[in-house]
């Protein structure tokens, strides 16, 4: 069997492209890095950035945010949602989704999984009468049938708002992932798709909200210096009851991202070439499967999930140690405790009750992620399965 050790970094990403550091410099020469401070006739780097995401999803509105967590916050807040109302969120996700909806008052209802790690629907729709609220996330940038997602929230009158920090330059037949609620939340941490150390932006066609949301993120009354937003009446009657939160991008951050935001759907068909690669190789092996994706769905790959065929967790805690051992680094949704990035619902302690969902248990107990950075090659993804596989030999799945 293989003997390959594995010494490429799953965490390095790919550097800053050329233009966005030489814009970036150019903004620390004047020192203006406050997305206010331009002069009144000038749009900074944030307001372009703005109308330039705008643009690429075709929505009327951006906001460009903290963080995508401040996204969503924002994006809960603006639409309205109160303390002790209920939004529904499915159980996969990352902590910084419930953490969003804790964070704006509200009580979190979580939805169950299917095979494909997607929200089951049929789950969806038994608790949909209970509640006004859907916080979608696109977990690990897996997208489930969005035609019935907006009939269930059509019939249940349910507003939707879109966790895309997994899924930006993905759709689902043919649509953009973030276009089909009333608003789109997404990041741009150094992990997810444009890089900017953190960041997030949020999209809607509603002016109402995007008005309230560039009031909560702290404009200063200097919503005018918004170049992708509504006109000035819409601000004028809400602007003294809206309060200020903080949640902004600045110039910097968002000179580094304009390139990368054109560069995007190129870096996304990348992404696409290796985690083909390693759905095969991966689906080659006994014991170990990848979910099927739907054709309607255009993903992107920048990290890939799969299942083990097995329940004994010191089982898959050898195969996760024997594969670190060789140099690859897989993450383990079953486990109990937060480790990095992966955490699962039932350490999710500030909830007011920790829910009993069987099948995302069971789900998550031998599901397993991995990084797929663009500094990996193809060929580095052919080493990665021959690794695996090697490993999935010797510790029997």
């Amino acid at each position: 069997m293989s003997e390959h050790v594995f010494t490429k970094d799953f965490t390095k990403q790919e550097p800053i492209c050329e233009e966005g550091m030489g814009k970036a410099l150019d903004i620390l020469r004047t020192g203006r890095l406050h997305r206010y401070n331009v002069n009144s006739e000038e749009k900074g780097d944030v307001a372009l950035l703005e109308e330039e995401f705008a643009a690429y999803l075709g929505k009327k509105y951006c906001l460009a945010c903290a963080s995508c967590g401040s996204a969503m916050y924002l994006a809960l807040k603006s639409l309205g949602v109160r303390p002790g109302d209920k939004v529904l969120c499915n159980a996969y996700t990352l902590a910084p989704v419930p953490g969003a909806i804790e964070n704006a008052g509200a009580d979190i209802e979580l939805v169950e999984i299917t095979e494909d790690y997607t929200i089951d629907l049929d789950d969806l729709e038994s608790k949909a009468g209970e509640a006004k609220w859907f916080m979608l996330s696109h977990m690990r940038g897996h997208i489930t049938n969005m035609d019935r997602v907006m009939e269930i929230c059509k019939t249940y009158d349910l507003t939707l708002i879109e966790d895309c920090a997994h899924t930006l330059g993905a759709s689902w037949n043919g649509k953009k992932s973030g276009s089909f609620g009333k608003v789109g939340c997404f990041s741009t941490q150094t992990y997810k798709h444009i890089n900017s150390g953190e960041g997030g932006l949020l999209v809607t066609d509603d002016p109402e909200v995007i008005a309230r949301a560039i009031f909560h993120s702290g404009s200063y009354m200097l919503y005018e210096r918004h170049t992708a937003r509504p006109d000035r009446d819409v601000f004028e009657c809400i602007k003294s009851i809206v309060p200020n939160y903080s949640c902004r991008m600045d110039n910097l951050r968002a000179a580094i991202l304009r390139p990368q935001l054109r560069k995007l759907d190129g870096q996304c068909a990348r992404w696409n070439r290796r985690y083909r690669i390693l759905e095969k190789g991966l689906n080659d092996i006994n014991g170990i499967s990848c979910p099927r994706r739907d054709p309607r769905e255009s993903y992107v790959g920048s990290s890939i999930q799969f299942s083990l065929d097995v329940e004994d967790k010191e089982t898959i805690k050898t195969f996760l140690q024997a594969c670190l051992d060789r140099g690859v680094e897989l993450k383990w949704f079953g486990n109990k405790e937060p480790v990095g990035f992966t955490s699962v619902y039932s350490s999710w302690e500030y909830f007011s009750e920790i829910p009993s969902l069987p099948r995302t248990d069971r789900i998550l107990s031998t599901m397993c992620d991995m990084r797929v950075p663009l500094t990996f090659s193809e060929e580095d993804c052919k080493i990665i399965l021959d690794i695996i596989k090697s490993v999935a030999h010797t510790v029997p799945l």
